[in-house]
């Protein structure tokens, strides 16, 4: 079984009773049912061999993790299942619980294991680190940071050279606004609605997705704007996307043209014009928006966009924390999938194969603007061990090919999907780049009422 059926289940109120997830109107669950009944035998998905063996599991017992878990941890998560997995073991693309049941993971933690679980060579890496030094502080010289800071700035374009490490994605852009704020002297910042950056206070204001949302006055000088979105939004057509698929709306631009893109642009400007002041800190974006179902903008929107953001005198921000370390394929960052550099860049998930670990990456001046205004300090940001992991993981994804192969398999699947969009009317939309792929399960096609937006895979580069 693989964990995106199981992530689909929980959507589809197949196997969960949460009162958090409104359960399937009778008209969308026999739209679901009637395009699943047509699959023959010979579609469903089998599991490909493994000759990995787990170990056999001899702690808890599953009724008292459950107790457990129901008294003193957050109620989330007992959220996605109505029997909730317990993981007992990783490898590779492979997870396995505590009664061996095998797993093809496509989840990977949250779009975060890129390499694979307990990969081989970045488990020797951490294991050695540990018998030699776990922690300093950034007050003193280690020789991981160092050599990660090196390994991680050469594979960043100019002048983005100067790397600040965190502890998570959501720390990585609270930074990434202190620096624009601090660097523009100015304090509004723009993101698109449906944007995720994070869930601490000072960043919620520019994550706006609605069930993340709190009334914290630390959304002051956040501004949202409309989300190019070629499939649900507005404007959109048959040859919008940087992807193998395109939509199923058409339209009669040029090659060298596109309408759509010429239409949020405006939107985007009258967003300059009437809600933020004539000089602003910055525009915060994923270079594919990841929580609300990878959606694509137009080719050439965000070029058009960091003009106008620049010319406001603010900073452009790409959130890398799912669409770094070449999982789009055809590029190691999301940004030049866009044929832009940004001022500042943020990682995380990935960066560390699931240890803990984030940066903030910019330019000299910024950081020199930062350091006037404050002292920017991590206890555990830049810990040797992270670092460590740090470089392992670069050296896994260059020795292993990984982003070569998010392209081929990646490219595989998306036109592989797109045969299933064509074929039943509940696949309104494929989309995405590399292994980063969405799918977006409809009512009917002609109206697209929104059944269900899937991260279908977001998983392991391998």
């Amino acid at each position: 079984m693989t964990l995106a059926w199981r992530h689909l289940q929980r959507a589809l109120r197949l196997e969960i009773s949460s009162p958090r997830i409104p359960k399937m109107c009778p008209s969308l669950s026999r739209a679901f049912w009637t395009s699943v009944t047509k699959l023959g035998v010979h579609t469903k998905p089998r599991m490909p061999p493994c000759d990995f063996i787990p170990e056999k599991y001899q702690s808890l017992a599953y009724q008292r993790v459950l107790e457990i878990n129901n008294r003193h941890l957050y109620p989330p998560r007992t959220a996605y299942f109505a029997e909730p997995l317990l993981l007992h073991q990783g490898h590779m693309e492979w997870l396995f619980d505590h009664e061996g049941n095998r797993y093809l993971d496509f989840f990977s933690g949250i779009v975060t294991v890129g390499v694979g679980h307990c990969h081989p060579k970045v488990n020797a890496v951490a294991q050695k680190q540990l018998g030699r030094l776990w922690h300093t502080s950034p007050i003193f010289f280690n020789l991981p940071i160092h050599e990660y800071a090196e390994k991680l700035s050469a594979i960043l374009p100019e002048p983005l050279k100067v790397i600040f490490f965190t502890n998570s994605g959501s720390e990585a852009n609270d930074l990434a606004m202190l620096m624009a704020r601090a660097h523009s002297t100015n304090i509004d910042i723009i993101s698109f609605r449906g944007a995720y950056h994070g869930g601490s206070p000072y960043i919620l204001g520019l994550t706006n997705v609605g069930y993340f949302k709190m009334e914290l006055p630390g959304a002051a000088g956040c501004e949202s704007t409309m989300c190019p979105d070629v499939f649900r939004g507005p404007w959109g057509g048959s040859h919008c996307r940087d992807s193998p698929v395109q939509t199923i709306r058409k339209c009669s631009c040029a090659p060298d043209c596109c309408q759509a893109k010429d239409q949020y642009i405006e939107q985007f400007k009258d967003t300059l014009s009437t809600a933020v002041a004539k000089s602003i800190a910055g525009f915060f974006v994923e270079p594919i928006q990841g929580v609300s179902g990878i959606v694509q903008y137009p080719k050439g929107f965000l070029k058009e966009a960091f003009k106008l953001v620049r010319e406001r005198g603010g900073v452009c921000i790409s959130d890398e924390v799912q669409t770094g370390f070449g999982r789009l394929g055809s590029h190691y960052w999301g940004f030049q999938t866009h044929d832009v550099v940004p001022d500042i860049v943020t990682l995380a998930k990935g960066i560390g194969n699931g240890f803990p670990m984030g940066a903030v990456v910019t330019t000299p001046e910024i950081a020199k603007s930062l350091a006037k205004r404050r002292f920017c300090f991590s206890t555990f940001g830049g810990n040797p061990l992270a670092c460590a992991i740090g470089s392992a993981v670069l050296e896994v994804i260059k020795e292993e090919n990984l982003q070569e192969n998010s392209q081929e398999v990646g490219t595989y699947m998306l036109l592989e999907l797109a045969k299933l969009r064509d074929e039943f009317e509940i696949v309104g939309d494929v989309r995405g780049k590399g292994l980063m792929i969405g799918i977006e399960m409809v009512k009917d096609k002609v109206g697209s009422d929104l059944l269900l937006s899937l991260w279908l895979l977001g998983g392991s580069e391998r």
